[in-house]
């Protein structure tokens, strides 16, 4: 194996060995270059890793199984750490629970979960130490304690580990979907039927790779919603998520033609959106519920609507918006 470490990233490139042969991608990964695993997972999530096999790429996924004709090649970020995220005052931000194993956030919309390329906002991890409040050093450098995330411009409950205990209990409940996760929001028109299921699945938009989109390879997503009120130009609707791929009901809720309010990217009339005074989606994480990695007692928190979501809202249960 050779490899090179610069300030500006990491590259590395070697030839599956004999002792590599069957080994997971992000295992092999995380022993050649002496990183976390989960560094190494979010690297082949990312789509820093490419494998080459007799001069064609290979699709790959972390649990990717080494062959001997295989080469690995890496061309990732440098890491981040905590020391790197200054703590910051974030207006809106408001800190639910706390204790010495969690912390369960209110995130306003505007604040990322986490660093990540290109974004110079506020995230969840620098509010969090604007408020003094440390959280588990478990997971990728930039994103310690995460383990479920938000879209940028969507609000609501976010749940942190703060103990390494509380990190392994949460990341295993996410990926077993034994946590209550309720979103509303406010889609266009009327869904058809009113209560039901979107089992289509989600990957990387062909045409933009910013976006996301139903498509016949992606990873299985599973929406189950029922709608609660209708004002005929738009319908609140609560939503239940059984996977958690990103932005999941924004691309579930357009696949079927009735795109969350205030959501440009994903087709949201921008003269309607207007109307109802949004400048982003109308979605927000209402309901958080779990069991508590350290006491193991079953806890849920609920969030009301923020201001501008409420604003839309009681602009059509009032009759201010009059569009059919």
């Amino acid at each position: 194996m050779t490899d090179n470490v610069a300030p500006a990233g990491i590259t590395a490139e070697f030839d599956v060995s004999e002792a590599l042969v069957g080994m997971r991608l992000d295992a092999a990964l995380a022993g050649a270059l002496e990183i976390p695993r989960t560094r190494a997972s979010s690297w082949i999530r990312d789509g820093h890793v490419r494998v080459v096999q007799r001069g064609n790429e290979l699709k790959i996924g972390k649990s990717h199984k080494l062959s001997a004709d295989e080469t690995v090649i890496v061309n990732a970020p440098a890491p981040r750490d905590l020391a790197d995220i200054q703590p910051e005052k974030v207006d809106g931000f408001d800190i639910v629970y706390c204790d010495d194993d969690i912390v369960v956030v209110d995130k306003p919309a505007g604040v990322a979960a986490h660093p990540s390329h290109g974004w110079h906002g506020p995230t969840v991890l620098s509010a969090l130490l604007g408020e003094g409040v440390t959280v588990a050093t478990s997971g990728a450098a930039e994103r310690q304690g995460i383990v479920h995330r938000l879209d940028v411009g969507t609000s609501g409950l976010m749940v942190v580990a703060r103990s390494e205990r509380a990190y392994t209990e949460l990341k295993r409940a996410f990926k077993d979907r034994t946590v209550e996760k309720v979103y509303h929001t406010l889609v266009q028109g009327l869904p058809d039927p009113l209560m039901g299921t979107i089992d289509a699945p989600i990957g990387r938009h062909p045409g933009h790779e910013w976006k996301f989109a139903v498509i016949e390879d992606g990873r299985s997503s599973i929406t189950h919603y029922e709608t609660l009120e209708s004002f005929g130009s738009a319908s609140l609707v609560e939503v239940h998520l059984e996977t958690g791929r990103t932005h999941q009901i924004r691309v579930h809720f357009s696949s079927l033609r009735h795109p969350c309010c205030g959501d440009l990217t994903y087709g949201a009339d921008p003269r309607f959106s207007a109307e109802l005074g949004l400048t982003r989606q109308w979605l927000h994480a209402h309901r958080l519920g779990f069991t508590h990695p350290g006491t193991g007692e079953h806890i849920k928190f609920e969030s009301p609507y923020p201001q501008d979501l409420d604003y839309a809202l009681e602009a059509l249960r009032t009759g201010n918006i009059t569009r059919a």
